[in-house]
C-alpha cells in the first residue's frame, strides 16, 4: 500500500457538522467535493477537536470572536491542540508533507480569512439586543482558535498554510 505521506488538518465540523450551532449546519454535499479529491489523491485527513462543543456544548447559542479571547477559552484550546502538535512533529519527524490546515470562513474560533466581532453578550430577546445585534460584523481576522494553532506551530517552528477556501485549495492538490 502507498501511504501516499501527505495529510491535511480540517476544522471538525468538516467531517461532522453535527457539531455546529443550529441552524448554522450545512449540507454535507458543501465537503463532498474537497473530501473526495483528498481521498482520491490518497491524501490523510486529521480532524481537529472542536473548542466550541468541548467548552459549550451542543446547546450552545452563536457565538463571536470576542466571547472567545478570554484566557480560559484559550488555555483550553491550547490544551485541545497538544496531541495534534505531537502528531504533527512525528508527521514532519517522518517526512511527510503537511497540505495544510483547512478552516470554516467566518467562525469564532476556525475562521482563517475572516470571523465575526461584535459587543453580543446578555440574553436574546432581552433589553439591548437590538443595539448589539447592530455591532456584529464580518472582519478579515482569524477564529481563535486557529490563532493559537498557528502560534503553536510557530513556537515550535513549523509553518503550515491555512486555508478556508476549499475551491482554492484543491487548486494546490
Amino acid at each position: 500500500m502507498d501511504r501516499g505521506k501527505k495529510v491535511v488538518l480540517v476544522s471538525h465540523c468538516i467531517l461532522n457538522q453535527n457539531s455546529v450551532v443550529k441552524p448554522y449546519g450545512k449540507d454535507s454535499n458543501d465537503f463532498k467535493g474537497l473530501l473526495v479529491k483528498l481521498i482520491e489523491k490518497n491524501i490523510g485527513i486529521v480532524q481537529l477537536p472542536c473548542p466550541e462543543i468541548s467548552i459549550y456544548g451542543l446547546k450552545r447559542w452563536g457565538h463571536v470572536k470576542n466571547q472567545f479571547e478570554t484566557p480560559h477559552f484559550k488555555k483550553q484550546s491550547k490544551l485541545m491542540l497538544e496531541n495534534t502538535l505531537e502528531n504533527i512533529i512525528e508527521y514532519k519527524n517522518n517526512k511527510y508533507d503537511i497540505l495544510g490546515v483547512i478552516g470554516i470562513k467566518r467562525s469564532p474560533s476556525c475562521g482563517i480569512t475572516s470571523t465575526c466581532r461584535g459587543n453580543w453578550y446578555g440574553s436574546v430577546g432581552g433589553e439591548g439586543t437590538k443595539e448589539r445585534l447592530d455591532t456584529l460584523k464580518e472582519v478579515d481576522e482569524m477564529g481563535v482558535f486557529m490563532e493559537i494553532l498557528k502560534k503553536s506551530l510557530s513556537e515550535i517552528e513549523i509553518e503550515i498554510d491555512f486555508y478556508d477556501d476549499f475551491d482554492r485549495f484543491m487548486e494546490i492538490l
